[in-house]
């Protein structure tokens, strides 16, 4: 099944699982201590993704287990408010 903006139905997510979020800024170092923040003392992983051609944007991948939707939509706006983010997906 393809999901997009015409479809109504959610996927169902069983949780706890694993999630990925790629965060998106222009300084790798405010990056890396951005998700430490956000993360606290929650075990994650995370590693440094891709820059832009110019250099202006680098990406990191943080990937964590989820125990809720609600957990999840915490972490996304966290992480979407923080300063040093430009954006999460």
């Amino acid at each position: 099944m393809i999901f997009d903006d015409k479809t109504q139905e959610k996927p169902h997510i069983d949780y706890p699982t694993q999630w990925g979020f790629k965060i998106i800024g222009r300084d790798p170092d405010a990056l890396h201590s951005a998700i430490k923040e956000v993360m606290g003392d929650k075990e994650h992983l995370c590693h440094p993704g891709h820059r832009s051609r110019r250099g202006t944007f680098h990406t990191y991948n943080a990937t964590c287990t989820v125990e809720s939707e609600a957990e999840r939509n915490r972490l996304f706006k966290a992480f979407a408010d923080h300063d040093d983010i430009e954006m999460v997906i």
